[in-house]
């Protein structure tokens, strides 16, 4: 049988990959035997899972989880819930994948090792809560806390696309201008000048710029459209490679304005994935290795697993995260507060309340930051536009005139 596993190395970097085993014990036993740490195994490849690639919507997975969560309070049995919510889910996929999970649960699988099968559905957040849920007997209690989850973790995407689609618009619009301008406009007016100045007419600086710019955009316009196509393909498809990935994340953490709503957030995502996996009883180094894929934020990824190690030789994390550049003082602060007590998962979710404020207090700030400046910036381009354009028809007007 082949199975999908995602295991921590010695060095607690995580890996995923596939393996062939008799059996979900063997597997197991082949990954210890290789140095690995198991986190997550699941039967089949995540390529042959039917459906791959498609998604599901937030709000159907919000719904969907409470509502598995009050059934299961009532004593409703696992397979009989999924077959009822299966029923009333609106996406065709979802209604496929709770089926596939229905039979699975039926046929002995337990719930997290089903939901596991489709990692485009349920991720290593979702997957390793159910399991501790399962293990301690408080699956219900663990899927009110993954709907909350979920839901904030919409709330702040929501948030972070809503305040940049004002200004992506507008450099849409901008982009779109300066072709239309360069292409379409200026050899008009260049003609226009030419007929009333003639090819000895003196023209502002700024205003032979524009023409020189226009009349190079229309003489390569065969590379310059495609080759900036082709950049943007190229960029795209860099930051979804590792390496990429990681050094766009780390010029993120390094731009004004936006490192601040970036690390608001990690910790915000940290605080609350930390805290829900601690109080669903999953160990403090399982823990990390998981809440570091769900921040979204490859830098700060590997300084978890850098701490991961440091807990394990014997260190307080609140004392590791203390040396991190990303985290404020009061993260650090708190957690030691909560080690002491005994009550890191209460004091994380503060954490996470406190910062998911922040980050709404911040994005708010930024919108209304980026409007003016866009709106200055447009501005500015139509009226350098402008007097490229009209000054030297009316000079040169006024020279015809007069003689």
């Amino acid at each position: 049988m082949l199975f999908t596993y995602k295991a921590l190395r010695k060095d607690n970097s995580s890996v995923s990959g596939t393996i062939e085993a008799a059996d979900l014990d063997a597997a197991k036993a082949a990954l210890t035997h290789q140095g690995l740490h198991p986190l997550l195994i699941s039967e089949g490849s995540a390529k042959r899972s039917f459906g791959f690639g498609k998604k599901v919507k937030t709000s159907d997975m919000v719904i969907f989880t409470r509502q598995l969560s009050t059934m299961i309070s009532a004593g409703v049995p696992i397979a009989r819930g999924l077959a009822t919510l299966q029923e009333s889910a609106t996406s065709p996929y979802f209604r496929a994948v709770l089926t596939k999970v229905a039979k699975d649960i039926e046929g002995g699988t337990q719930l997290g090792d089903a939901f596991a099968k489709f990692p485009n559905v349920f991720d290593d957040v979702y997957v390793n809560m159910v399991r501790a849920g399962e293990e301690g007997g408080i699956l219900d209690d663990i899927l009110k806390r993954l709907a909350l989850q979920v839901e904030q973790n919409a709330s702040i995407k929501k948030k972070v696309k809503g305040a940049m689609t004002y200004p992506v618009v507008i450099l849409s619009i901008t982009v779109i201008a300066f072709f239309g301008i360069m292409f379409v406009l200026m050899p008009k007016i260049s003609k226009i000048l030419l007929d009333l100045g003639g090819p000895d007419a003196k023209l502002p600086v700024y205003t032979q710029v524009l023409l020189d710019i226009s009349h190079f955009s229309r003489q390569y316009a065969y590379i310059i459209l495609p080759g900036t196509v082709l950049v943007i393909w190229g960029v795209r498809r860099y930051i979804q490679t590792p390496r990429g990935k990681y050094q766009f994340h780390a010029l993120m953490l390094r731009v004004p304005i936006v490192k601040t709503i970036v690390t608001k957030v990690a910790i915000a995502r940290f605080s609350r994935t930390f805290a829900s996996l601690m109080s669903a009883g999953v160990g403090v180094l399982d823990s990390l290795a998981v809440t570091g894929g769900a921040i979204g934020n490859k830098v700060i990824e590997k300084e978890l697993a850098e701490a991961a190690v440091d807990v394990k030789n014997g260190k307080q994390l609140s004392e590791v995260i203390a040396q991190s550049p990303h985290f404020p003082k009061i993260v650090s602060q708190m957690l030691a507060v909560g080690e002491e007590t005994g009550t890191t998962d209460t004091v994380l979710l503060k954490v996470a309340d406190f910062y998911e404020e922040e980050v709404a207090t911040a994005i708010d700030s930024l919108a209304s930051v980026i409007e003016p400046v866009m709106i200055l910036f447009l501005g500015g381009g139509v009226g350098l536009i402008a007097a490229s354009v009209m000054g030297p028809i009316a000079s040169l007007s006024n020279n015809v005139g007069s003689n």
